[in-house]
């Protein structure tokens, strides 16, 4: 979000660039102008339309992720590229980026692609997330989060499927689709009732508040929680370093930075981004169509968990997800250890190679029920709203840092030895097991005040 500053009685006052979503101010109060009073009646449409332009956002992110995989190979051998230099491309992550890469002539082209791409993803990765906690009311906000991941994944299945049938640079372009959607989208997108209440913006703040929970809610009550959650944290607007030492402060940021960091170290990226690799090196014919395959079942998998969320809770899927992980992680470094006592034509060879395949989409299926879409959602629920630019910022760098690692030695890692590559990785989910039981709060069925309230 973009701000300009405007002064009026020598008060400067911080007001959005872009008044994105102003449609609903004459919706609000003159509703006959838009049709009737039923534009919007019930409580969850507003919010499920925003909640889907806004994950146009998280469909590039995933087109971005997925592209990798089935245009690796091809993009190596035409640009003459070697192993390194395609590693580096990988692992640093809308429109121009994928121009760029499109266009390519040789691999500075790439470069500049896809670090343009990792800049809008970046923002798509914290903003995005945070957006739809904001505006979701309670009993919605864990299955409407959901709906981050689930963007993810039908993005990365889209470049799995399109890859089987276009060259690279026409996947490229491609990729531009969902940010020239998203980008008239966001004007008919409210602003987050929450921001504006912290901003002093008291009359934006109801009007979004009442078109998010329609026009015939009373909404009262949530104004008045939402007033007073400001209140008793807008009295300074930026905190000392040595407050960070408050429960209220490092317990949160500790749990989100590690949930994030925990979440990339678990290897998915690995496994995502050369997945087509694995599957090769598993014994897999038409190894682009198993990773179509895979990209479907994640995508039906988050869908799950999409419906799971508000039901189970947070914790427990969290519990299951890393708990899943960590055995379908052993199956595949099993697989791949038992292979290299065995020759190439033997049965027992295909055998294992079937198991690892079967240990992989196990991987993905559990990482999409709770790892997955998860972190992004508690995160966006537990960071106190004065710190929560700054605390999602560094929460997603070290998300982004951590993916970055995995991702610049996933290869390396799997020339050296598959067998050790799954079981670094078991070792990192099993970790994240016992990170889970020990520090992660449930969140279900509280509002964003409540949990934020719970830390002090």
């Amino acid at each position: 979000m973009s701000f300009r500053d405007e002064s009026d009685d020598g008060k400067d006052i911080r007001k959005p660039f872009l008044h994105t979503g102003s449609w609903y101010r004459m919706g609000s109060r003159q509703s006959s102008m838009m049709g009737s009073s039923q534009v919007i009646r019930e409580s969850s449409i507003s919010v499920v339309a925003c909640v889907m332009i806004v994950a146009l956002g998280p469909i590039q992110f995933g087109f971005t992720s997925g592209y990798s995989s089935p245009t690796q190979a091809a993009i190596t051998e035409d640009l003459g590229l070697t192993v390194s230099e395609s590693l580096m491309i990988a692992a640093i992550p809308n429109i121009i980026g994928w121009l760029a890469i499109s266009f390519a002539r040789d691999v500075s082209f790439l470069y500049m692609g896809r670090l343009l791409e990792g800049f809008g993803v970046g923002i798509i990765s914290y903003t995005v997330p945070v957006y739809i906690a904001e505006i979701a009311p309670q009993n919605l906000r864990g299955a409407l989060g959901a709906v981050n991941q689930l963007a993810v994944t039908i993005g990365i299945m889209l470049a799995y499927l399109l890859g089987l049938f276009v060259e690279w640079r026409i996947l490229a372009v491609l990729g531009i689709l969902p940010c020239t959607i998203l980008i008239p989208g966001l004007f008919f997108v409210p602003e987050s009732p929450r921001w504006l209440a912290k901003m002093g913006m008291t009359e934006e703040f109801e009007t979004s508040l009442q078109v998010l929970r329609g026009f015939d809610t009373d909404i009262s009550i949530e104004v008045n929680e939402i007033k007073r959650s400001v209140a008793s944290t807008s009295r300074r607007t930026t905190i000392r370093f040595g407050e960070l030492k408050q429960r209220r402060y490092w317990l949160p940021l500790m749990i989100g930075i590690g949930l994030l960091a925990l979440q990339q170290f678990s290897g998915i990226n690995g496994v995502l981004f050369y997945s087509s690799t694995i599957f090769a090196a598993a014994g897999v014919t038409s190894s682009n169509a198993a990773t179509f395959g895979v990209g479907a079942i994640q995508v039906i998998a988050t869908g799950v968990s999409t419906w799971l969320m508000d039901k189970a809770g947070r914790r427990l899927l969290l519990i299951i997800s890393s708990s899943g992980m960590t055995f379908s992680l052993l199956i595949v470094a099993v697989s791949f250890f038992l292979r290299g006592f065995v020759s190439d034509d033997s049965n027992f060879y295909g055998v294992m190679s079937i198991m690892a395949v079967v240990g992989v989409v196990l991987m993905v299926i559990f990482f999409s029920l709770g790892i997955g879409p998860i972190p992004w959602l508690i995160m966006s629920e537990i960071l106190p709203v004065n710190i929560k630019g700054l605390a999602g910022s560094v929460a997603t760098l070290g998300n982004w840092l951590t993916a970055w690692v995995i991702t610049m030695t996933a290869n390396l890692l799997l020339d050296w030895s598959s067998a050790g590559t799954f079981t670094i990785y078991m070792v990192l989910c099993a970790f994240t097991l016992a990170f889970v039981v020990v520090w992660v709060p449930e969140t279900k069925g509280r509002t964003l005040e409540e949990i934020q309230r719970s830390f002090r």
